[in-house]
């Protein structure tokens, strides 16, 4: 339920905050004072377009807040925790849109998107006017709230999943005809896949080899440099004869000169490093002689992994995934044609299944189709269209495929007046007719949905008299199990509200706004005389006024 409606700097409202309780709440005002701009403000809050236009003149934005109570809204409720955006169960919604067309949106203090303002919009309001009901008009949402009449739901989801079921299956088994004949396929990848097992491709393996075939390669100028650095840190002619003929000139001196005796120790440290350095660099000599026959298989295995890697159109170091990948693939088509039997037989049997389960949701469809129609139309009567009738017909699918919804389409048939064949409701139904046609179906099917609150916006419009006191007392019933707001500008729809708010404009010669503002017994017999009574509103106007209200409160 709606608990609080905020608005500032909203196209001609500077500040205003609405507080509707239970029931049915009635607002009226004179016309252009912008009473429906309520109904435009929730409609930003759940996920309209913005419309930079909606900035009162001069402001650098305009801002919406609306906060409800969960308590009859499990829906939303559920909702807010799915998409992790509950808060210890408030739900809040803010929505900002700058004079530069910039929007921002909130649901409980964390950024929203306007799709998420949408989907949780729909568990919280519901809008019919003359422009925002037009969803009544989609044959989706028509077999919907046939579903809803006649509570099929447990009927309707075996149907709507083994469609889904049957439609997986199918798919399935178009992807694997699509391959062909796949056992040519399966030659080819074995092939591929053996040359690759056949080597060695981990990292480690072909970093060695590479590091292998460069030294074989430079195995004679590394031969040279290493007898090079051997002669010139050797005994004889190198590094280490004059630290050897150094070490002997010291050698008296050192028991007698504590600075040469270190001097000594270092250089002898330095001869003993060379001698290491020597042994290490003939060790690595000697190694680098290899095997011609080491080095012409190493040669070999590189050559075969380039011409691999030229192949499959990879780098080197890539072979061990494209092996990967042929592997993984080769697993996915053997067995192809047992597994294309299967899922054959899976989409027979979802097939079959779905038949009988849609075939049940028909026969139930036919029954509720014409109990929602009598009722529909029976309710039509009250409400200005007597004589006109209401059916919902039945329309098989032409696809022999599973369907979602089943076997048949619904389309809503209306006739307003009396002596016309009824038509499609999306054809012939007026703006006024379709509101009331909307009202109508709720409450022919309230309490069918979780829905708390449902506006309506000028459903009265092209009617008045007994037909206006009909559907005021209709949208009164309607909030005896809904929260109602309702935009009048009709005195009996209004006298049925169980609060009434009024919208004025007001002015100080520079600007001009609307206000809001709840009104009290006195306050409600006042603005149904002016309704009533026009500019001059006398004593007997106002006691009409009265006896209306009253006369509401005991129906």
């Amino acid at each position: 339920m709606l608990k609080q409606l905020a608005l500032r700097d909203f196209a001609v409202v500077r500040t205003a905050e609405l507080r509707p309780g239970p029931g049915m709440t009635v607002v009226s005002g004179e016309t252009g004072a912008g009473k429906s701009l309520l109904v435009d403000a929730l409609l930003w809050l759940t996920g309209a377009r913005a419309d930079a236009g909606m900035v009162r003149t001069g402001a650098a934005r305009a801002e919406v807040a609306a906060e409800f109570d969960l308590a009859d809204a499990p829906a939303a409720a559920a909702w807010l925790d799915e998409h992790e955006l509950d808060d210890d169960g408030a739900c809040q919604l803010r929505r900002v849109v700058k004079a530069d067309g910039g929007s921002k949106a909130w649901i409980n203090g964390r950024a929203a998107t306007l799709g998420q303002l949408a989907a949780l919009g729909g568990h919280l309001v519901e809008i019919h006017g003359q422009h925002e009901h037009q969803a009544l008009l989609s044959r989706d949402r028509q077999l919907a709230l046939l579903d809803a009449f006649g509570r099929r739901a447990t009927l309707a989801a075996p149907v709507r999943d083994l469609a889904r079921r049957w439609q997986q299956a199918d798919r399935a088994v178009a992807e694997l005809q699509a391959r062909g004949d796949v056992n040519d396929r399966v030659d080819f990848l074995r092939h591929q896949l053996a040359e690759l097992e056949a080597e060695t491709l981990d990292e480690a393996s072909l970093a060695g080899l590479q590091a292998l075939h460069r030294r074989a390669t430079q195995a004679e100028a590394l031969v040279q440099a290493s007898e090079r650095a051997m002669l010139l840190l050797g005994d004889e002619d190198g590094a280490m004869a004059p630290i050897g003929q150094a070490l002997a000139a010291l050698a008296k001196w050192t028991a007698d000169e504590p600075r040469l005796a270190e001097a000594a120790g270092l250089a002898e440290s330095a001869r003993l490093q060379l001698a290491e350095a020597v042994a290490l660099v003939e060790q690595a000599r000697d190694g680098f002689d290899l095997d011609p026959e080491d080095l012409a298989e190493a040669e070999r295995r590189l050559s075969r992994l380039h011409d691999l890697a030229r192949k499959h159109r990879v780098p080197l170091a890539d072979l061990s995934a494209r092996r990967d990948a042929l592997a993984a693939e080769l697993a996915a088509l053997d067995g192809a044609e047992a597994r294309l039997a299967s899922l054959v037989a899976e989409r027979e049997a979802a097939a079959r299944a779905w038949r009988e389960a849609a075939e049940a949701l028909s026969a139930a469809r036919s029954t509720d189709a014409e109990a929602l129609g009598t009722a529909v139309a029976g309710l039509m009567a009250g409400l200005g269209m007597g004589g006109g009738r209401f059916e919902v017909q039945l329309e098989p699918v032409d696809d022999p495929r599973p369907q979602v919804q089943g076997l048949e389409r619904v389309e809503f048939l209306v006739s307003a007046n009396p002596g016309q064949p009824p038509r499609a409701l999306r054809k012939v139904a007026s703006g006024g007719e379709l509101a009331r046609i909307a009202l109508a179906i709720e409450v022919a099917t309230l309490g069918l949905d979780d829905t708390p609150t449902m506006v309506f916006d000028e459903v009265d419009t092209g009617i008045g008299g007994a037909v206006a006191e009909v559907v005021g007392q209709t949208l009164r019933r309607l909030g005896s199990g809904r929260q109602v707001l309702c935009v009048t500008h009709l005195p009996q729809v209004a006298a049925q509200g169980h609060a009434h708010w009024r919208v004025t404009k007001a002015t100080d010669g520079r600007d001009t706004w609307s206000e809001p503002a709840e009104l009290d017994e006195a306050g409600r017999v006042d603005e149904i005389a002016r309704m009533l009574g026009g500019v001059e509103i006398t004593a007997a106007v106002r006691t009409s006024a009265r006896q209306m209200l009253e006369k509401a409160r005991k129906g």
